[in-house]
C-alpha cells in the first residue's frame, strides 16, 4: 500500500489559485488545477456551517485513485492536498500535521514586508517557500 502526496494547492480568499505544485508524473497539471478548483465548492459548503476552531476540513471527496483533503485558514485562504491512495485509510493526525506545515510556510511567506498580498498578480514564488513546499511534498511520510 502506498500513499503519496500528488499535489499541494493554495487558493486565495477570492477563490483564485495562488499556488499549485504537482508532485506526480502520472497526471498532468491541468487535472490538479481542475481538482483544486472543484474542491472550492466543498470547502465553502462546509465553511458555511457553524464556525469551528478546527481549520482542518478532512476528506473533501475521492475520485479514481485520488483523495482530496482540505484546510481553511481564518482569513479564508484554502489549502488542498491531493494524495494518491491504492488501499487503506489515511490518518487525520497525519493530514493535520501536513496542513499545519503548509500553513506555516504560507504564513512565513506572506509576513515578508516586501510581499504585496493585494496585488492581482500575487504569486507564492520565494525560494524559501518553494523549498518548504518541496520538502513537505516529497519527504513527509503518510502512515496508513
Amino acid at each position: 500500500m502506498s500513499t503519496v502526496i500528488n499535489c499541494i494547492a493554495i487558493i486565495g480568499k477570492q477563490n483564485n489559485p495562488l499556488f499549485i505544485k504537482n508532485f506526480s508524473n502520472t497526471h498532468p497539471d491541468l487535472k490538479y488545477h481542475y481538482i483544486a478548483h472543484t474542491s472550492i465548492d466543498v470547502i465553502e459548503e462546509r465553511g458555511n456551517g457553524v464556525r469551528s476552531l478546527d481549520q482542518y476540513l478532512g476528506l473533501l471527496y475521492a475520485m479514481e485513485d485520488l483523495a482530496v483533503y482540505g484546510y481553511q485558514s481564518n482569513t479564508k485562504v484554502k489549502f488542498v492536498v491531493i494524495v494518491s491512495v491504492t488501499d487503506g485509510v489515511i490518518r487525520d493526525a497525519d493530514m493535520k500535521s501536513i496542513f499545519q506545515q503548509i500553513h506555516q510556510a504560507y504564513a512565513s511567506h506572506v509576513c515578508n514586508p516586501f510581499f504585496n498580498q493585494d496585488s492581482p498578480s500575487m504569486t507564492l514564488s520565494s525560494p524559501s517557500f518553494l523549498k518548504s513546499i518541496e520538502a513537505i511534498g516529497t519527504t513527509i511520510p503518510i502512515s496508513n
